[in-house]
Order: C-alpha cells, then sequence, then structure tokens
C-alpha cells in the first residue's frame, strides 16, 4: 500500500505537489483511481482521484479513518546530531519507523555539529512516516541549546532519563529497569564526545535520571534508537 501525504486534506483535498507528481508522473494513477492520504495528525483519508494534475491532484473524499498511535504514552527523543549528518539523517527516518513523537537535535559543549537543516530532517520523518503507514508525524525540532531543552517543564507523569558514557558522575541504571511502562518518557543522548560534566550535573538538576543502555558502547544514533526501541519493548510486554 502507498500512502500519500497531505496536511491540509480536511479544508483542501488536494495532492501537494510532490506527492502528485509522484502519484501521477510515477505511479501513472489516473481519474477514478484509490488512493490513501494521512494528515499527519493521526487521520488516514480513503479517496478517489477527481482530477488527475501532476502539480495539484485533486481528491474526492469516500471516508475518514483515525489511526490512534499504538504506544500508551509520548515518547520524545533528544540527541546531539553527528558529526556525519547522514547518520543523523539515518537516525530520524528509523525513530519515525519504530515510533516516536518528537525528536529534538540538541546543541552541545562538545558536539561536532553546531548546524543542522531542519527542513531536511522533517521531509526524511514525512517520508518515513509514508513507508512505515503511519498517519501520524511526529515533531521534529530546529536545533536546541540542551540548557534551553532542560528548562522545559515535566509533563504530567512523564518520566526524563539521559544517556551517557561517563561512569564517574553518578550511578546509572539500566533503562529498561529504570523505566516505568505506560508513562511519558523524554530520553536525552549527547554528542560522539559525550555529555560535559556540567550538562550531566545541569540534566540531573532537572529530575533527570542517569541510564545505560547496556553493557555494549554504542554510537550516539545507535544509543538513541535503542533507547527508543527500550521503551516500546518495555510497553509491550508490561502493559
Amino acid at each position: 500500500m502507498i500512502q500519500f501525504y497531505a496536511p491540509d486534506i480536511a479544508s483542501n483535498p488536494t495532492l501537494p505537489e510532490a506527492d502528485s507528481q509522484h502519484c501521477v508522473r510515477v505511479l501513472r494513477m489516473h481519474e477514478g483511481d484509490s488512493v490513501q492520504v494521512v494528515d499527519g495528525l493521526g487521520r488516514r483519508y480513503h479517496c478517489t482521484i477527481a482530477v488527475a494534475h501532476n502539480k495539484r491532484t485533486l481528491l474526492a473524499v469516500e471516508r475518514v479513518e483515525e489511526q490512534p498511535r499504538v504506544w500508551p504514552a509520548d515518547i520524545a527523543v533528544a540527541v546531539a546530531p553527528t558529526k556525519h549528518i547522514d547518520r543523523m539523517e539515518w537516525l530520524v527516518e528509523k525513530l519515525v519507523e519504530i515510533g516516536v513523537d518528537r525528536i529534538t537535535p540538541l546543541r552541545c559543549a562538545r558536539s561536532e555539529r553546531k548546524e543542522i537543516n531542519a527542513e531536511r530532517l522533517r521531509k526524511i520523518a514525512v517520508s518515513a512516516m509514508k513507508q512505515s503507514l503511519k498517519a501520524l508525524l511526529p515533531r521534529v525540532d530546529d536545533m536546541t541549546p540542551i540548557s534551553q531543552y532542560l528548562a522545559e517543564p515535566s509533563a504530567a507523569g512523564e518520566q526524563r532519563f539521559v544517556g551517557y558514557c561517563d561512569e564517574s558522575v553518578v550511578e546509572r541504571r539500566l533503562l529498561a529497569r529504570a523505566y516505568t511502562p505506560g508513562a511519558p518518557v523524554r530520553i536525552l543522548i549527547g554528542p560522539e564526545g559525550d555529555f560535559s560534566p556540567a550538562e550531566i550535573s545541569e540534566a540531573l538538576a532537572a529530575g533527570y535520571t542517569a541510564v545505560t543502555m547496556g553493557d555494549n558502547r554504542l554510537r550516539t544514533e545507535t544509543a538513541a534508537l535503542v533507547g527508543c526501541d527500550t521503551i516500546h519493548i518495555a510497553n509491550q510486554l508490561f502493559l
């Protein structure tokens, strides 16, 4: 099944230009063909092509289905982008595939990459949402200073975790044991050079629990993905 994305379909039943081109020029779809469109807000629209146009394909909406997320509460992953941006792009794709509500690129003291193209990451998130047959598009933030992120208020019942390598700062718990299934969660992952001691202290003071993903030493993007998947596994096993 192929999904298209039209964030304004409820008020404007038209495919955006990129999706119109893919629908008409690549897939060679015509008037009367059935298509499925998601709005990124958790709804899937079953439609018929009314006018096949390579820039503005007009749709006739037949019915709408609510597609709630399959995990119980918000999952937010904040991670310092890697030096090689293709690894960060890979991470965004995979996080969306397995399920995430928010992705925040962090600017840290030891970050090797200080700037990103957030709009490109959002496009990758859209593509991953469509390919994984989801209807909910996660929020992808602009690059955010870690102090700004740490200062955000907690949601009700939210658990906050910071993963890092320096064992000398404070004893770390295994994330799989520290997390309470069903709770909303934030996971903080640092840059290739790890969080600075000051950043770790700031995170702990902001209510974050120090965690590890296991005994293996992981790359930044791997640790972020493992952290997110650990939450999903815990929720699937114990809820």
